[in-house]
């Protein structure tokens, strides 16, 4: 049963359509917004529509970059099933060890690398600085990404189907899970102190990923994860922090004004970092 049950889920993200992958992000930000404005964690003093409208922008531009780029994720994972190429095409292992495995080590070829280094390297961390520059994260902050941060994106997972092998079911089950649980992660919601740190063993909860947009070091460089929790613990890259101490933004660019009108954001690659201890 279980077996049937989960080759039905990889044979519909096997024919998802663009539709259907849009509705799933729709309904994922409807959702989570909704939530917001019933359990907040922190009351913003903002117009929450007008704070959304660069968020949505970027959301947009990430939606033409990946849609644009998914025929190369379509013919990479169609070469690998048929040529039974890639780390999970080794052995003969159950479509369900194969399914998990194939969502966990995308999330960390995929999501947990790629942002890793979007914070080591200079040019990548300006980039990135888009994400990070939001005062008020709530749910429409998931998807704030510079468009070249979402070409980068893209790559590393493009990387990660080459090299594990996964089928275009898996990869799209993996895009949706990582969709869905960014928007929950940014989502500004109070979950029980208990019920949050519980989560966090196993997925990236809202808490644990709020330390990461606090705007100061060491904390901006931690908790990298977006699904798995694991990575960050693994990796020695776990930090705490109260939810009540949180500042959101960063150091090197905390013009309010500025990050939130769309040409600064877009031209953010190309500014000069300001001299201060953040990077």
């Amino acid at each position: 049963m279980i077996i049937i049950f989960m080759l039905e889920i990889i044979n519909f993200f096997e024919n998802i359509s663009s539709v259907q992958r849009s509705a799933i992000l729709i309904f994922g930000i409807t959702f989570f917004w909704s939530i917001e404005l019933i359990i907040p964690l922190f009351k913003f003093n903002y117009k929450k529509f007008r704070h959304a409208i660069p968020n949505f922008f970027f959301t947009a531009t990430t939606i033409i970059v990946n849609f644009s780029l998914a025929f190369l994720l379509l013919f990479s994972a169609d070469w690998v099933t048929n040529n039974d190429f890639g780390l999970l095409n080794l052995f003969e292992i159950p479509i369900i060890i194969k399914v998990f495995l194939g969502v966990f080590l995308l999330d960390l070829i995929g999501a947990y690398l790629p942002h890793y280094v979007q914070h080591k390297i200079n040019f990548l961390w300006k980039i990135h600085l888009v994400h990070h520059s939001d005062h008020n994260v709530d749910t429409t902050t998931a998807n704030r990404h510079h468009p070249f941060e979402s070409l980068i994106r893209f790559i590393f997972t493009l990387l990660g189907v080459i090299v594990l092998g996964t089928s275009i079911g898996i990869v799209f089950l993996y895009q949706s899970i990582s969709l869905i649980l960014s928007q929950f992660n940014h989502a500004n919601i109070k979950l029980p102190s208990s019920i949050d740190k519980i989560l966090s063993f196993v997925i990236v909860s809202p808490n644990m990923h709020k330390v990461h947009h606090h705007y100061v070091l060491p904390y901006t460089d931690s908790n990298y994860g977006n699904i798995f929790s694991i990575w960050d613990r693994f990796f020695g890259t776990h930090m705490s922090l109260e939810p009540k101490e949180i500042i959101y933004g960063v150091d090197t660019f905390f013009d309010k004004k500025e990050n939130q009108k769309i040409n600064s954001l877009l031209y953010r690659p190309f500014d000069k970092l300001k001299s201060n201890s953040n990077k």
